[in-house]
């Protein structure tokens, strides 16, 4: 890092903490974080109390630590925020995704016997843009002029590049003018319902396969899916989703002789195009109804095929991002803010300018679109399972807590309790988040992140 960019508060801030005596206490604890941007600063004590004597075996508290906090990582699943706790969340999700594909933590391994697709729901068009189209290793004209005639704004649909993949200019509309902002950013706030359609229209499909009423199906056969939400750089998202078939006890149990491979795609296939939304936006306006799009890629997950570690890999990745891609804010952006001020490119600033108009018809109360201007409409999960899929993440993350404790008691750092369970008495409070500008440069040198030094020092 240039000295020239660094704040001399900055340095001189970090000159003291490493002259702080405690400043050893205060790295573990950076460590411990794993090297999170913003940790969650907090103030309390722990006691550890025998329940037959009313003895207390240990306590701990935060007035001996640096600062007199202990800080803890955010958790955050944004990289965009901190990279440190989203490559813990990808992780986690890599998890329990492979989990229910392969089998472990708990989930049997006959699981990977059962059907199952990975299958990617699109949206649909709302007008040209620009794109990068590869076949055969070499990449295609963007949009080849193919009619003279100019839209009804004047502009030639048209343009003849050759697009990067990291052209700042792909996703943004030929003629914006023409582009369906308000079909966009509907599409975004139903895709969650949709979903939902989606799923109860595959299960009737299901329960018809198999000659059983809706309300029989979970007696026979169980759904369980795992999907992401994926922004594309146009501003809508796309949900990849892994869809498989069990048995009525979930990945315990195998589905019956009628649910077979060859069945499931064939639903999915009827399922995806049936289902719509409609909404209103004013009395005056017509109906609109929203579907997915044409595109529908179904892709079985098989060793020979698309493998468990892909798939588990790819939607993990893309659980941990969000709108960035099309260039906006990672943080809710309020009506009253000037939208000129936050220099993003006129794409996303008009998709943002009309969650904004949307938000304020009483028709769209509901769908919060003031709320979830930053999303782009969006208001879902990004990352969801069913419940019988896998494990949970809490279950992932009980487990990891359990390690490191017996971690902490291996290394002298917690006392062996007695084999009777103690009664553990918590009290704590929340003192702040972040580090200081010199307390960035120093984690930044302890975890090995270049950016973390950036963030506050200029």
């Amino acid at each position: 890092m240039p000295a020239s960019t660094i704040n001399p508060h900055a340095i001189a801030a970090m000159v003291a903490r490493l002259d702080d005596p405690s400043y050893d206490r205060w790295a573990a604890q950076i460590r411990r974080t794993g090297g999170c941007r913003q940790p969650i600063n907090m103030r309390g004590t722990v006691l550890h109390i025998d329940p037959a004597t009313g003895r207390r075996l240990h306590t701990y508290t935060t007035h001996t630590e640096p600062g007199g906090v202990l800080r803890l990582p955010c958790k955050t699943r944004r990289a965009s925020r901190c990279p440190a706790c989203a490559k813990t969340y990808r992780a986690d999700t890599y998890q329990l995704i492979r989990a229910g594909l392969t089998g472990g933590k708990g989930v049997p391994a006959s699981v990977s016997e059962h059907p199952c697709l990975f299958v990617t729901l699109t949206a649909p068009s709302f007008g040209p843009v620009h794109t990068r189209r590869e076949q055969g290793g070499k990449v295609s004209l963007c949009h080849p002029r193919r009619d003279a005639s100019p839209c009804p704004h004047g502009r030639v649909i048209s343009c003849t590049a050759r697009h990067t993949a990291d052209d700042p200019q792909l996703g943004e509309p030929l003629c914006p003018d023409c582009y369906d902002y308000t079909g966009s950013v509907l599409f975004n706030a139903s895709a969650s319902l949709l979903w939902a359609r989606f799923a109860d229209a595959l299960r009737r499909r299901l329960a018809t396969a198999g000659g059983l009423s809706l309300r029989e199906l979970p007696g026979h056969l169980v759904l369980s899916f795992a999907k992401v939400a994926e922004y594309q750089r146009r501003g809508v998202v796309h949900l990849h989703a892994v869809i498989r078939l069990d048995g009525p006890n979930g990945p315990t149990s195998p589905p019956p002789a009628w649910a077979t491979t060859d069945l499931l795609p064939t639903a999915v296939q009827g399922a995806a195009p049936a289902v719509s939304v409609r909404i209103s936006t004013t009395q005056d306006e017509p109906v609109r109804i929203l579907r997915w799009g044409r595109q529908l890629n179904i892709r079985p997950i098989t060793a020979g095929g698309l493998s468990e570690q892909s798939v588990a890999a790819y939607i993990a990745k893309y659980a941990t991002q969000a709108a960035e891609c099309v260039g906006t804010l990672d943080r809710p952006i309020r009506p009253l803010e000037n939208l000129d001020a936050l220099g993003l490119r006129d794409h996303p600033c008009r998709l943002i300018a009309e969650c904004f108009r949307l938000g304020a018809l009483p028709r769209l109360a509901e769908l919060r679109l003031t709320h979830w201007a930053h999303m782009l409409g969006y208001r879902g999960h990004f990352s969801t399972r069913s419940r019988r899929y896998s494990l949970t993440l809490g279950r992932l993350r009980t487990i990891r807590i359990d390690y490191a404790r017996q971690r902490e008691i291996t290394t002298g750092r917690l006392p062996i309790l007695p084999e009777d369970e103690p009664v553990t008495v918590a009290r704590w409070a929340y003192a702040g988040h972040g580090l200081t500008p010199g307390e960035q440069l120093l984690a930044a040198a302890l975890v090995g992140d270049p950016g973390l030094g950036l963030d506050g020092a200029r």
